[in-house]
């Protein structure tokens, strides 16, 4: 075989005039996806619960009609559907989805002490929101043989005491992720990436924006020799949304920097 067309295949951009939604896109891990996205070629219509970070993405990317913002609340079924239908009508297609929109945040209470309505409001943001977010967009994504991505967390496979709803409804991510791979496949490939300790800090809109400040010794504790960053996770997305992943459904990846493989003896 002539090594020519492989050479060529990796010259071309892995999602070029691909369209890619990604909910909680504005900021974070989320805005480091879309970035990435943006970067390997393809389009983004990135949906978020605050509009001034969404619109201040456009602003700085910069990109025209590559890059389209619409608000969006992941808990709400007619939010969702209003949202996908807006990137049909923009784009006239979905070639990807990423599930990212979530409360970020563990929320430490016992779990006596744990209420219902945080413990439905964890669930139906971080898990229900990506079942409603696949639910709608799953039919495009059929159309075009495309790829889910959802967002987890390393708090899916081990815990801090008293976040129980956190990593309830990360766990129920990653079932999702391998459920949904069954039953789309093998139009559809479902993937999730569970990252660990990235620093997002500077990742936020204008005026919340800052280096994060992070010791050696916080970076020590990983064997990759530092903390993470949005565009570890926007690497692994783009390559996952791409044909270069065509082989690999229903996983999830732990993007840590080792962390959770480095023993720790107290």
């Amino acid at each position: 075989m002539s090594i020519a067309p492989i050479i060529a295949a990796h010259d071309a951009l892995p999602l070029q005039d691909r369209v890619v939604v990604i909910t909680g896109g504005a900021q974070g891990i989320g805005r480091g996806i879309a970035q990435a996205v943006l970067g390997a070629g393809g389009a983004v219509m990135i949906g978020d619960l605050d509009t001034e970070a969404g619109h201040a993405c456009l602003h700085e990317w910069n990109v025209g009609q590559r890059a389209v913002f619409k608000q969006l609340d992941v808990s709400r079924e007619a939010s969702v559907r209003r949202w996908i239908d807006a990137a049909l009508a923009r784009f006239e297609r979905i070639d990807g989805l990423v599930n990212n929109a979530g409360i970020a945040d563990p929320h430490r209470r016992p779990l006596h002490e744990l209420s219902l309505d945080t413990w439905n409001r964890y669930i139906g943001t971080n898990l229900t929101g990506a079942f409603l977010c696949s639910k709608y967009a799953l039919p495009s994504i059929k159309d075009t043989g495309g790829a889910i991505v959802n967002i987890a967390s390393t708090r899916a496979l081990q815990s801090e005491p008293d976040t129980e709803a956190y990593a309830a409804s990360k766990g129920g991510l990653v079932a999702l992720t391998h459920a949904m791979a069954v039953s789309a496949g093998p139009a559809v490939r479902v993937n999730a990436i569970l990252p660990g300790w990235i620093a997002t800090d500077a990742w936020q809109k204008p005026q919340a924006r800052h280096q994060p400040k992070l010791s050696r010794r916080d970076h020590a504790q990983h064997p990759a020799g530092r903390v993470g960053t949005p565009e570890d996770i926007g690497a692994l997305a783009v390559y996952l949304l791409s044909d270069a992943s065509g082989f690999v459904t229903g996983q999830h990846f732990v993007v840590d920097g080792g962390m959770t493989i480095k023993m720790q003896y107290v």
